[in-house]
């Protein structure tokens, strides 16, 4: 599966990852001022470290090493998960259905690679 891999880039995965990135970035631009350091940068790590994860697994030389940093990427998924719950508790968003649902998404594809690759 890993030699079938031309690039990240060409991962559906990376490429859902990256539009969560965008999301989340646009999404906290709104958050208060004194989130800056805290929340608003934390969800925005958590969000880089998705595809960073994927396309530096897809990177490496064996497919065990890849299936570590997919599980990486997994739970960074779940951290953003945590902080946008946060964030629409303390009512800094309105609504996370949409964004929960390509959580969803990304985490079934992530599943679904490293079954493949095992």
């Amino acid at each position: 599966m890993l030699k079938e891999i031309k690039s990240h880039k060409d991962l559906k995965v990376w490429q859902e990852s990256m539009s969560l990135v965008l999301t989340i970035y646009k999404l906290s631009e709104k958050f208060p001022y004194h989130e800056t350091y805290g929340l608003t940068s934390q969800l925005r790590r958590a969000s880089v470290s998705i595809p960073s994860n994927i396309a530096e697994g897809a990177g490496r030389r064996g497919e065990k090493e890849f299936i570590r940093f997919l599980y990486i990427a997994l739970g960074s998924l779940s951290e953003i998960e945590t902080q946008l719950e946060i964030a629409y508790r303390l009512n800094y968003i309105e609504e996370i259905e949409e964004i929960n649902k390509s959580i969803y998404f990304i985490r079934k594809m992530l599943a679904n690679l490293i079954k493949s690759l095992k």
